[in-house]
């Protein structure tokens, strides 16, 4: 399958990846991926021509589907980011740092970077400004002149990206944060997730008082204290208590609020720090836009997927299998071809650059898992459904830990590895003894690895695959998609594992054995092949577990409980309503979805 399958997978390639500039013109999908190996490989000091045919190799076919920017810009003459996801640095709480912070965002949105902001270190509304006198307007005030930004630059015709807001749960504004998207219009550009911790999850559990804080050295006088971990600080400071809530109280203003208007989303701080690679020097407050990468201050990461349905053997029959060895050796050269991204791509920031090279982290991940499922007769969220699907994970994940120890045994490690502290890291940790070993004696060439993020546009590209670790979407639906001049198009979409299906059982209308749709799905499988995936994934993973209409709100905030315990990241929720709409009805797209929730939500 070198070709481009259908009329969805070539308006896509023609609109977002295919390079046509100053003469140039890419006349097939081989240019594009031969046009990207050249690029990637050109940052080798020897065997250039050599790694150039073994990323041309696993692009043949849709193996391996690099991010959308790198996909669009590698090889490129335009000045613009090989990078996804970025995290914007701390804000600091004055009007020169707030508008320093506004114009760095300007800048990386511009290259094609959405980004994610933590806006906890603005002070909340109607609190004294010292010195100046004058009175904050607080943090969702500046949220809204990002946002006019973001609309701004997208209008320049610069490619589009999202933004990711966040907040802490003790932080004075919480409860407007929640509910700042709840009229209609507001803060389109982004997405919103509360920074939810331990402590508060505990406060939930046993119907305690929960204290919402701000550094005290803002205060003048006297007031209450407590010692919290806070943005910018590297270490534990004095926050004043400004009021006190009822903890289950919030917690069902945030639930209330994602169950009605599909926001916010919740992000387990504590849990994300504590499981970091990089826990000895970074405290993360923040993602990209879709979740999968918690980043640190001008944290950035370079993404890729690997198209499993590339990889299974007699399909739809009783020897159905996955290839093992295949999948292992185009995880091995995924892992260096993103990490020469990290060398090949430009920077919006110099701050980005330096924490990139600094990490070198990337993330790999997988798409059309719930298509393969279809493929070996498994039903998605069954128990063996989950085993295969971990067990496939944990082949990725070893395999490209171990391809990053002989990246560093050739190239180094990254320059922020220190080998004692990261070998104590938690999800190291839980590595097989042979590669802590490894890492012990040879160090690493990346700081994190993996990440399972939203895949819609690059799996529409590679034959209408089910996108990341989601379920299929419909057997047939059709999708607006943008054309050129920014207008939506209409494509009559089957699901890639279907077609397959009915090519080789000579158009059968049956469905194949394991086929169910998301509709179809309990929202337990939702979270159990997220839980299932996640002790081998080092960054995170996006998905959104998509809830019905007529789902009750106390079975529904239980889903929220149930991923904390779990033990995953976070949780992205979806359930239609009259402000947000739909993400995809099985006769057109919901254009007014969250971009958190809409199939074609990773930065394009």
């Amino acid at each position: 399958m070198n070709e481009l399958a259908d009329d969805i997978s070539h308006h896509v390639w023609r609109t977002k990846y295919r390079y046509a500039d100053q003469g140039i013109s890419e006349h097939g999908i081989a240019e594009t991926w031969r046009r990207i190996a050249r690029a990637l490989a050109g940052v080798e000091l020897k065997d250039a021509s050599l790694w150039e045919e073994r990323f041309f190799a696993i692009l043949q076919d849709f193996k391996f589907l690099p991010g959308g920017r790198i996909q669009a810009g590698a090889g490129t003459s335009r000045s613009v980011t090989l990078f996804n996801c970025f995290v914007l640095g701390t804000i600091d709480d004055s009007i020169s740092g707030i508008f320093r912070a506004l114009q760095e965002s300007a800048l990386t949105m511009q290259q094609g970077g959405g980004i994610g902001v933590d806006f906890s270190t603005l002070r909340p509304s109607g609190t004294q400004t010292k010195g100046a006198g004058t009175i904050a307007s607080g943090p969702i005030s500046f949220m809204r002149v990002w946002d006019a930004m973001c609309g701004t630059i997208l209008s320049t015709g610069a490619r589009r990206g999202a933004m990711m807001a966040t907040l802490r749960c003790d932080h004075p504004d919480i409860e407007e944060f929640v509910t700042a998207k709840q009229q209609p219009g507001q803060l389109l550009h982004f997405n919103l997730s509360v920074q939810v911790s331990d402590a508060f999850m505990a406060a939930v559990r046993d119907d305690t008082d929960w204290p919402l804080v701000f550094p005290a050295e803002t205060f003048d006088g006297e007031g209450a204290t407590i010692v919290r971990q806070w943005p910018g600080s590297s270490a534990p400071i004095p926050c004043r208590v400004v009021r006190t809530v009822r903890a289950r109280t919030l917690w069902d203003l945030i639930t209330r609020g994602t169950y009605e208007y599909a926001e916010p989303g919740v992000l387990f701080i504590d849990r994300i720090n504590r499981l970091n690679n990089l826990w000895y020097r970074e405290w993360i407050s923040a993602t990209n836009p879709c979740g999968e990468i918690p980043l640190p201050p001008y944290g950035a990461c370079d993404l890729g997927s690997i198209n499993l349905v590339r990889f299974v053997s007699s399909p739809f029959t009783a020897d159905a299998h996955i290839d093992i060895e295949r999948l292992a050796n185009t995880s091995r050269v995924a892992v260096r071809f993103l990490d020469n991204v990290i060398d090949a791509s430009r920077y919006p920031l110099p701050q980005q650059a330096e924490n990139a090279r600094g990490s070198r982290r990337i993330g790999l991940g997988i798409t059309g898992l719930a298509d393969v499922l279809v493929m070996l007769g498994l039903d998605y969220g069954s128990d063996r459904s989950l085993d295969f699907a971990a067990y496939v994970m944990r082949l990725i994940c070893h395999t490209v830990y171990s391809a990053s120890i002989e990246l560093a045994q050739e190239k180094t490690s990254f320059p922020f590895f220190e080998r004692d502290k990261f070998l104590q890291g938690e999800f190291i940790r839980a590595l097989p003894p042979d590669i802590q070993d490894g890492i012990a004696r040879h160090g690493i060439r990346n700081s994190h690895l993996l990440a399972i993020a939203p895949t819609g546009t690059i799996s529409l590209l590679a034959g209408n695959v089910s996108s990341g670790l989601e379920p299929i979407f419909a057997a047939s639906y059709i999708r607006k998609v943008l054309n050129e001049e920014g207008m939506p198009q209409e494509f009559a979409l089957t699901d890639y594992a279907l077609t397959r299906w009915r090519a080789m059982s000579g158009g059968s209308a049956a469905a194949p054995r394991g086929f169910v749709t998301a509709s179809e799905i309990s929202v337990s499988a939702h979270l159990d092949m997220q839980a299932a995936l996640q002790p081998f994934v080092d960054n995170s993973i996006s998905k959104t577990i998509n809830v019905p209409e007529s789902y009750q709100f106390d079975e529904f905030k239980q889903i929220y409980d149930f991923a904390y315990e779990k033990g995953l990241k976070g949780c992205t929720t979806f359930r239609p309503n009259p402000v947000t709409g739909t993400v995809l009805s099985e006769d057109r797209s919901g254009a007014e979805a969250p971009h958190c929730c809409v199939i074609e939500r990773e930065a394009d």
